[in-house]
């Protein structure tokens, strides 16, 4: 397998950050072994692009900086921290869990607004009566449709 090496620019590039980014996940020991060429320019590998795309899921995901290093350190030592690295991936899982709850709930309140909204704007239109807001409060405006896509 060749190993192919990129530049601080294609990388940020590469992954939409900031390349002062970069350097923050190397000073913090979550991308090592950056090397330099001979002009003193950072050097990533295929590695690194396994590495940062990793880093950058589970920040997605939530986890904390503190949270990524204890993962890496536990990856480093995988037979003893087996326990550790299932637990730390369990909690994640739990708190995304929580998160899209949270999520759907706030939208299905954005879709009831949006209704209850475009049903003034159209009886403005119309000359008619403002809806009531409580037809649209208890009402489920994400169809399977929606849900899915």
């Amino acid at each position: 397998m060749g190993s192919n090496t990129y530049g601080i620019k294609e990388m940020a590039d590469r992954f939409h950050i900031e390349q002062s980014t970069l350097r923050y996940y190397e000073d913090s020991g979550l991308l090592p072994g950056v090397k330099r060429n001979t002009s003193g320019r950072r050097v990533y590998t295929d590695w690194h692009i396994d590495r940062l795309g990793t880093i950058l899921c589970f920040k997605q995901a939530g986890m904390t900086i503190d949270e990524l290093q204890r993962f890496f350190a536990y990856e480093n030592g995988e037979r003893e921290n087996i326990d550790a690295m299932v637990d730390l991936l369990e909690h994640r899982h739990q708190e995304i869990i929580k998160q899209e709850k949270a999520l759907h709930d706030a939208h299905l309140q954005v879709l009831r607004k949006l209704h209850f909204f475009q049903g003034i704007r159209q009886s403005y239109i119309d000359g008619t009566p403002k809806p009531d807001w409580s037809l649209y409060a208890g009402e489920n405006y994400l169809t399977d449709e929606n849900q899915n896509s």
